[in-house]
């Protein structure tokens, strides 16, 4: 079946805006000599540096592209303008008798579907025992690591305050560094992140020295129940390994985790890369009948494409099993299928507040927690960005032009926000329109 696809969706599929850009240079006709599509896939001959133009065509059930381009990002340039003259209704991307090459692709990715299909139906059972004495014992070498590595951790964090803050310099920036690569070393990758949050604080100056305190405090609270972990209940034990970077496999999770159908609709969505080898994406979701909010972490290496496709102020019907904890949140989705529609949902500030106060309360680690707010106004004040509503106002993470655009959205009226609150700053990520006859659009941090 082919998908109905917008401008703002298919350059939501872009791996960075660079490629984004490039791929709205290549929409002119005389870029494609060959353009057509077919129930299953569209396709077309870009026009290169070569002499050659490149062959390229996307899964429309998918969204999965190839491209002969040398090109390492997922989709590339010429897969994603590809997709927009698709999703504009090109002239002539219109039924044609599908190229060799594309179908051959095609009954590829056919072939290696059944194959896979077929080698899991083969796959020799594995002896329960045998597999739970292994994993058992491969959990207690692990715990040994964590333990060697936090109890260093807890003796290093001591150093600082011991030698003082306003003494930070290049010598302690290669320290922290260390300390962050060596919680890696120690299987608790997850405490890397804040060592370096922490890192970046400290180069911003004194004014920001309170925040490094506060993450010192959480780091020496997971030191603290690392040391106690045999005392933990289930839910807080499991809080703990998560914080470490330890959480259950996919297939565990949906398996055995709590899980919900519903019709879920997408507030927004966030991506970033630590390094150019890896790119983070945070998806937030709200069930229409369950009312719960849910979080999609997804990783993508070498700029490959993300495994499926969440477009904001989308609904989707399907099943989401949690991850277990003290507030769970994080979430697999399986079974997802577009369509429907959903009303955006209200957020009192007051309101807001109070359950992201209660989440942060039942589980400290939590970097952030969604928040809805309605009839807010963005404002510019004191060479900061602030979003003004009936009863608070709350300190906006945005950049200069990011808050510039989120102004431009609002064009100084309320707005619905939508965004992640650490406690401290609110980081928007979408926006929406409180008119009743305003257009159904949605402003985006990344657009």
């Amino acid at each position: 079946m082919a998908a109905v696809l917008t401008r703002d969706q298919v350059l939501a599929l872009a791996p960075d805006s660079a490629s984004a850009k490039a791929a709205l240079g290549l929409l002119s006709d005389a870029s494609w000599p060959t353009l057509g599509m077919h129930a299953d896939a569209v396709w077309g001959e870009c026009k290169g540096s070569g002499s050659k133009p490149y062959q390229t065509q996307v899964e429309l059930g998918t969204l999965v592209s190839r491209c002969s381009c040398p090109s390492r990002k997922f989709p590339c340039k010429h897969g994603l303008a590809l997709l927009l003259l698709y999703a504009q209704g090109h002239a002539r991307v219109v039924d044609a008798a599908m190229p060799i090459w594309v179908s051959e692709w095609l009954a590829s990715r056919r072939d290696k579907a059944v194959k896979k299909e077929q080698a899991a139906a083969d796959k020799v059972p594995v002896d329960p025992e045998a597999a739970a004495a292994a994993a058992q014992k491969r959990e207690a070498a692990r715990w040994k690591r964590i333990v060697a590595g936090t109890t260093e951790l807890q003796r290093w964090i001591a150093d600082q305050f011991r030698r003082g803050l306003a003494r930070f310099g290049q010598g302690q920036r290669q320290e922290w560094r260390a300390m962050a690569a060596r919680m890696i070393d120690a299987q608790a990758p997850g405490l890397a992140r804040p060592l370096e949050q922490a890192l970046a604080a400290m180069k911003a100056g004194s004014e920001r020295h309170e925040e490094v305190i506060a993450q010192f405090g959480l780091l020496q609270l997971v030191n603290e129940a690392v040391s106690r972990r045999a005392q933990l209940s289930p839910a807080r034990l499991t809080d703990l390994r998560a914080v470490l970077g330890w959480s259950p496999d996919r297939e565990e999770v949906i398996a055995l985790g709590d899980s919900i159908d519903d019709a879920w609709l997408v507030l927004g969505q966030i991506t970033s890369s630590e390094d150019e080898r890896l790119s983070e994406r945070r998806v937030w979701l709200r069930g229409r009948d369950s009312g719960r909010d849910a979080l999609l972490l997804d990783y993508a290496y070498q700029g490959k494409r993300w495994e499926s496709a969440w477009f904001t102020g989308v609904t989707y019907q399907a099943r989401l099993s949690f991850y277990p904890g003290s507030v769970p949140l994080r979430a697999q989705a399986s079974e997802a299928v577009a369509g429907g529609k959903m009303p955006w949902p209200q957020g009192r500030a007051a309101e807001s507040i109070e359950s992201a106060s209660l989440r942060f309360a039942a589980n400290p680690w939590l970097p952030c927690v969604p928040m809805l707010l309605s009839d807010a106004i963005p404002r510019w004040h004191q060479q900061r960005w602030q979003l003004q509503t009936q009863e608070h106002v709350f300190p906006l993470r945005l950049s200069e032009e990011a808050g510039w655009s989120l102004l431009a959205f609002s064009g100084g009226h309320p707005v619905h926000v939508m965004g992640e609150w650490d406690g401290q700053h609110l980081y928007a990520l979408s926006a929406r329109s409180c008119a009743e006859d305003a257009r159904d659009g949605i402003w985006e941090a990344s657009a």
